[in-house]
């Protein structure tokens, strides 16, 4: 059994060695990492930080500023593109690699299946987007087989909604509502007008939608609120095609953009038949509607959902001290009987940095809350490329705008990241001692997700419900628990407070009895992060005493 431990990254600023860029700089100004930065080297040295896939962020081609008609590409209206490199959210080919990421762009496809073998090499799973709900205004494809239909090719435009329609449609309607010329010499034209990815049905958008990107129609009117899934949709068969066809070329697994807003009876239908193709395969949800996760789960057949608006949030808050450390015991219980389903993080794309100022403004200040993150249960967890150096995302880089983020939109370099890499090396030279600290806390904790049982695949008791009020233990800057499997279990302590604390854990007779836990007076006990060794009473009814830096968390291992 293994813990499904996943590093995500931002594969086209990866590699991007430019020191310093310039905002709203294009590729030739500001550079741009390729695939081929993923050597043997950076995939060693990913893998033994612990990590068992990668989620390589962005490879579909997608809408962008940068001129490649040279290669048969069409080029973009600058009106309907985010930023200068562009979304990897607005999609323009889902059969093909986007061009920024290749040496050679006539290559694309071959450097990526390279990509592809070298991750598999490196013994790592892969895992890459999959757009579902919209795609770019201007989608085009390519590189489709001879044999398949582009999306729209054959859509009836008369109508806002047919069932066998790829796209909504407003006839009569132009697109209006955003500058349509944004510098060009000729402004752009949607006739008629598409309804857009964040379900604006009509002709109007403006700057704050996702006004670069078109729904796509899985047969759902909108309008009336009815569904036609019999027969199947266009759309559906289309998108298994897509699946099927990554699939075919070695991804492991697919992470799926705001796949809520896709009914979930299409996914119920589709991934169980990419799993013909792919019996391991996994597919990951963007879900963020709590009332939906088990409809997603048992009717959708996702393995896996994102914990946003449970345990993220909370963690969040109480790292921030505005909630109590208390409250994570209801995030779990919330999700408990789907609990193994549930991937957990600190950090994605779409988040702020834990080391900007609109978070914790250091990583270090993350480390109780990546601990519980990390080790509460034996479901998939999820670290985002430069979180484990406390990236601090402090620039200004074009579209995204200084908001705590590492930019999706903007060509430019990632500080901590470039600095890791040094060329090519990835040794830590031009790290800081704090960020040489913080990578080895995360190698370390990320190494014991899978090296140790308790942590992999033990059941978790929960310690808070006896221990509120404490004298010993502050429940709302301290939360404790255990994990166990066989004869070795592990008491985990996290200190969200800022001032180191000797924290009196106690330890409930119902907690030996549902365990079958022996009790152990001044038994040794390993501090699994730092290897320390010290004696311990682990006896119902008493206090285990563990000492816990500021902002940090200790993980005692016992064999009993």
């Amino acid at each position: 059994m293994e813990k499904i431990v996943i590093y995500q990254v931002f594969t086209r600023l990866f590699g991007n060695d430019k020191v310093a860029c310039i905002q709203n700089g294009d590729k030739q100004v500001n550079g741009c990492g390729t695939m081929a930065d993923f050597t043997t080297k950076a995939l060693a040295e990913i893998r033994g930080m612990g990590y068992t896939h990668i989620w390589y962020t962005g490879l579909l081609e997608h809408a962008t500023q940068t001129d490649y008609t040279a290669y048969g590409i069409l080029k973009d209206h600058a009106a309907v593109v985010k930023g200068k490199a562009g979304s990897p959210y607005a999609v323009k080919d889902y059969y093909d690699i986007d061009p920024d990421l290749a040496v050679k762009v006539e290559d694309r496809l071959k450097e990526f299946k390279n990509l592809v073998n070298r991750t598999h090499k490196a013994g790592l799973k892969m895992i890459m987007d999959f757009v579902p709900n919209h795609v770019a205004r201007q989608y085009h494809s390519d590189a489709k087989p001879d044999d398949v239909k582009d999306l729209g090719e054959n859509d009836n435009k008369e109508f806002t909604f047919l069932p066998t329609n790829n796209f909504y449609y407003y006839p009569g309607q132009q697109l209006t509502g955003i500058d349509l010329n944004a510098g060009q010499e000729t402004p752009y034209v949607e006739a008629p007008a598409k309804a857009s990815g964040n379900d604006v049905f009509g002709s109007w958008v403006n700057r704050n939608d996702w006004y670069e990107t078109v729904k796509l129609n899985y047969g759902r009117d909108y309008g009336c609120g009815r569904n036609y899934f019999t027969p199947v949709p266009d759309t559906w068969h289309k998108m298994l095609h897509i699946l099927t066809y990554w699939a075919k070329m070695g991804v492991d697994g697919f992470r799926c953009d705001m796949a809520e807003m896709v009914p979930c009876e299409f996914w119920g239908w589709v991934i169980p038949q990419v799993k013909e193709t792919n019996p391991d395969i996994i597919f990951i949800a963007e879900v963020y509607n709590p009332n939906e996760y088990r409809n997603y789960i048992y009717n959708g057949k996702f393995d896996y959902l994102y914990d946003k608006v449970g345990l993220y949030d909370c963690l969040r808050a109480v790292a921030c001290g505005t909630q109590s450390a208390s409250c994570l015991t209801g995030a779990w219980q919330s999700v408990q009987d789907i609990q193994s389903h549930m991937l957990n993080f600190l950090e994605n794309h779409d988040e702020q940095r834990i080391g900007s100022e609109f978070f914790l403004g250091s990583g270090t200040k993350a480390k109780a809350a990546m601990t519980v993150c990390a080790t509460m249960f034996g479901n998939p967890v999820m670290v985002y490329f430069g979180q484990e150096l406390g990236e601090k995302a402090a620039d200004a880089e074009g579209f995204s705008g200084r908001d705590g983020r590492t930019t999706i939109f903007d060509y430019w370099t990632v500080d901590s990241i470039r600095r890791w890499r040094n060329k090519g090396k990835f040794n830590d030279a031009l790290l800081s001692e704090n960020e040489k600290d913080l990578q080895n806390f995360y190698k370390k904790l990320l190494q014991i997700c899978n090296e140790e049982a308790a942590i992999r695949e033990g059941e978790m008791f929960d310690l808070m419900y006896v221990n509120y009020g404490g004298w010993m233990l502050n429940d709302q800057k301290h939360y404790a628990y255990l994990r166990k499997k066989d004869n070795e279990i592990c008491l985990i302590v996290a200190n969200f407070s800022d001032s180191d604390a000797r924290v009196g854990v106690k330890l409930p007779e119902h907690a030996f009895k549902y365990l079958q836990m022996n009790e152990a007076n001044n038994i040794e006990g390993t501090e699994l992060l730092t290897g320390a060794k010290a004696n311990y009473q682990f006896k119902p009814e008493k206090i285990c005493l563990v000492d816990v830096k500021a902002y940090n968390a200790s993980i005692i291992k016992f064999t009993l």
